[in-house]
């Protein structure tokens, strides 16, 4: 993507809601920006941050994905954000706590994970709302508290768990694995006299080695 700037007017062409639009506009003063309800796919530029007239920005319900870039917090005069409904990942990042002027926000309904950052006016935007929908968030206005110690509580229950899985799963294989040996004995005649018959050997072997081990160990 190239740099925008202001020395000259920028050729867009946008397809929103099924119209092939241009737009021959210097955007960097725009003051809203709305492509909310389209199929817009792949990561949100950084480029975002030059448009520093923006107040209202509008990226809702599209197939976007990948970080929500640092830049928007250059975004000095946005009053609204919403980036709802969509595919975005990674932390929310810090830099939003500078938008002075954000009065509304909407992040819900993606795949974003962490503790969500505080301080500023984002401490002012206290709607659990503006967050549901993504599982990995806590922290405040969460009641989902972040903390060492919670993650690893669950760590070790985790663990817990998985060696009582194991140690289950062991001894119903030991259980069963006897049952077929001793119903095998019970029932087949042949076999249990040939299992007899193999011990026999077994510990006449077994008493004979010992017996040799004794006597060597003597001299």
């Amino acid at each position: 993507m190239y740099p925008l700037t202001d020395a000259a007017p920028i050729l867009i062409e946008v397809d929103t809601k099924g119209q092939l639009l241009d737009f021959e506009y210097n955007i960097l003063y725009y003051k809203s920006l709305d492509l909310s309800h389209n199929n817009l796919v792949g990561n949100i530029p950084e480029e975002i941050g030059a448009l520093v007239g923006l107040r209202n920005l509008n990226l809702s319900r599209n197939k976007l994905y990948g970080d929500i870039p640092r830049s928007v917090g250059k975004l000095q005069s946005l009053e609204s954000l919403d980036l709802s409904n969509n595919d975005l990942s990674g932390s929310i990042p810090l830099s939003l706590s500078d938008l002075t002027f954000l009065n509304h926000l909407n992040l819900s309904y993606n795949n974003l994970s962490g503790r969500i950052p505080s301080g500023r006016q984002l401490q002012t935007l206290d709607d659990p709302s503006i967050y549901e929908g993504n599982n990995g968030l806590c922290g405040f206005p969460l009641p989902i508290e972040c903390s060492e110690n919670k993650t690893t509580s669950q760590y070790f229950i985790s663990e817990k768990e998985s060696c009582h899985d194991v140690y289950v799963g062991v001894i119903i294989g030991f259980a069963f694995g006897a049952w077929t040996v001793y119903g095998s004995l019970l029932f087949k005649k042949s076999w249990r006299v040939a299992y007899f018959v193999f011990v026999d050997n077994m510990y006449d072997r077994f008493y004979v080695f010992v017996i040799l081990n004794a006597r060597i160990m003597r001299k």
